[in-house]
């Protein structure tokens, strides 16, 4: 029994199609054909381009909610829209379901691709800095009401000079970034 499934997984393994779909990265043109096509058929059949933070911020809603607070009155919240993906839960929001999906696909992608790796954490500093950046990164996506996916591949392909004005500032956020991780963390 055990080498007839050691011999399924080495011919699996060594099948092309496996090899290129599930071992191997796609190509930058792979990517960005699959991302437009994907990104296409989301505005298809949701009427509104794809974003990712805005789901985000009703997680910290039902969170808080959980904990004994109220957001109905905060002007985010406010809306009969917001009401109404606050009282529908997590598992009926669309845009909680593709979060999630997005983090389940890309642990299968790294587990497929064999790149699955627990690393130790090398310093207290390491933590601070990965911390306080997921926390900036994450603020800053609201404040620009949206993150790479939102604010700049959806305001891109909808011919939005914003997403434009976003990619600018992201370059010149991930280059500032860059210097200070530097300096201050390696």
């Amino acid at each position: 029994m055990n080498e007839t499934v050691n011999e399924f997984w080495l011919k699996i393994s060594s099948n092309r199609f496996y090899k290129q779909l599930l071992k191997e990265p796609f190509t930058y043109v792979t990517g960005a054909v699959l991302l437009a096509v994907f990104a296409t058929a989301h505005l298809a059949v949701f009427s509104k381009g794809w974003g990712v933070t805005s789901a985000f911020a009703d997680w910290g809603a039902w969170l808080y909610r959980l904990a004994g607070g109220n957001v109905d009155q905060w002007a985010y919240f406010s809306s009969e829209k917001a009401q109404k993906t606050l009282s529908s839960g997590f598992l009926n929001d669309g845009g909680s379901i593709r979060n999630v999906g997005i983090i389940l696909g890309a642990l299968a992608a790294t587990l497929f691709a064999s790149e699955f790796k627990l690393k130790k954490i090398k310093s207290k500093k390491q933590v601070v800095a990965a911390v306080l950046g997921g926390l900036l990164m994450g603020y800053g996506a609201r404040l620009a009401n949206g993150c790479n996916i939102g604010a700049l591949f959806t305001a891109i392909a909808s011919l939005s000079l914003s997403g434009w004005v976003f990619g600018l500032f992201l370059l010149v956020g991930a280059f500032i970034g860059s210097k200070l991780l530097a300096k201050f963390f390696m």
